[in-house]
């Protein structure tokens, strides 16, 4: 059973609301040139088709900050803006209308530069999300110390402390290392020590396969932990990868609030037909199936029966056949080749959603 989940401070982002009890919430990158709106709105539909809540776009120039108020009348979603070095792109992109923004304070500059873009973002009523990474802690922390949990820690101590300095407390924090360890422990100091909102990630995580799997062990620790109001899957893949392997990690702890969630076994040698193919083809026309249900996709006598009567609808095969089995009800008998497709037709009316 979770731990119980870490009392955060409420936060508003565009029509999202984190912190204080509420759903993780799953956020993902668009890796289009903010610029071109046509193709960062394409990209924002898919994010939102896929089940994203949040989306950050980088803001390297005034240009980019300028596309975000025409990028807002086309989305729906929160868009939180990237900046880095420039405090004007944060004040730009305030006026046109972003709902977050994500700065390192400590690369902003002067304080008074920190103080226009706390001023900015108070004025809108917009969040600022601090965002230290492995490889911008303060400079004289990681030559005295190195990179690790506690030095993650102290920057993003002093980046609060700058904000709080300006008055400014609508904050969200990220403290993210590319190895999973740092990353728990880093979370782990600053929950003990605040009660601001926390975005988990690992940074650079890498490519799909090896990205999700550290990203699932970092957050499965921290989730346990009841550490964590926002999340991205940070992957060297299209990003509309990220936002499916989130809602896999969150179903698979059982916080997700829609979705399927496969119960599947791993075949052996009394498996009499081809199971995998079936398992496959089924969690793929099930992706994006809103409705909370577990799906038991079984091989055999020996488990298969007893598994598929605990989910809510399910298969147990035997020799080139299976039984469809309904919240504990055997339906029918149905042969190999149509198993997934009367499985399908059960779903449908279970769930009133077309597949």
């Amino acid at each position: 059973m979770m731990n119980m989940k870490r009392h955060s401070k409420e936060m508003k982002i565009g029509n999202v609301i984190i912190g204080n009890g509420r759903p993780v919430a799953i956020q993902s990158m668009c890796n289009t040139d903010t610029r071109d709106i046509k193709s960062t709105v394409t990209q924002l539909r898919a994010f939102k088709d896929a089940g994203c809540d949040i989306a950050r776009l980088a803001i390297p120039d005034m240009q980019a900050a300028d596309a975000i108020s025409e990028i807002k009348k086309q989305v729906s979603l929160p868009l939180v803006a990237d900046i880095h070095f420039d405090y004007r792109l944060a004040v730009r992109a305030c006026k046109n209308g972003i709902d977050k923004v994500r700065i390192n304070p400590g690369n902003i500059g002067e304080h008074w530069k920190i103080k226009e873009v706390a001023a900015a973002c108070a004025a809108g009523n917009i969040p600022i999300r601090i965002g230290v990474n492995s490889g911008s802690v303060d400079r004289d922390l990681r030559e005295q110390y190195g990179v690790n949990p506690q030095t993650l820690y102290k920057s993003a101590v002093r980046n609060i402390e700058a904000l709080q300095d300006c008055g400014f407390e609508n904050i969200c924090i990220s403290l993210k290392a590319s190895n999973v360890f740092d990353t728990i422990e880093a979370y782990r100091l600053m929950a003990a020590n605040c009660d601001y909102p926390l975005h988990l990630g690992v940074t650079e995580a890498g490519s799909q396969y090896m990205g999700t799997l550290k990203s699932a062990a970092a957050f499965g620790a921290l989730l346990y932990d009841g550490i964590g109001d926002t999340l991205r899957v940070s992957l060297t893949d299209d990003p509309v990868k990220e936002i499916y392997a989130a809602k896999d990690i969150l179903k698979a702890l059982g916080l997700n609030s829609e979705g399927v969630n496969i119960v599947s076994c791993p075949t052996c040698g009394r498996t009499c037909v081809d199971l995998i193919s079936i398992a496959h083809d089924i969690e793929k026309r099930l992706a994006n199936v809103k409705a909370k249900l577990t799906v038991a996709v079984m091989g055999c006598a020996v488990n298969g029966p007893g598994e598929a009567r605990e989910a809510d609808i399910g298969i147990a095969c035997g020799k080139g056949e299976g039984l469809i089995i309904r919240k504990g009800e055997i339906l029918r008998k149905v042969p190999e080749n149509i198993l997934a497709d009367e499985l399908m037709k059960e779903i449908e009316l279970l769930t009133g959603e077309k597949i």
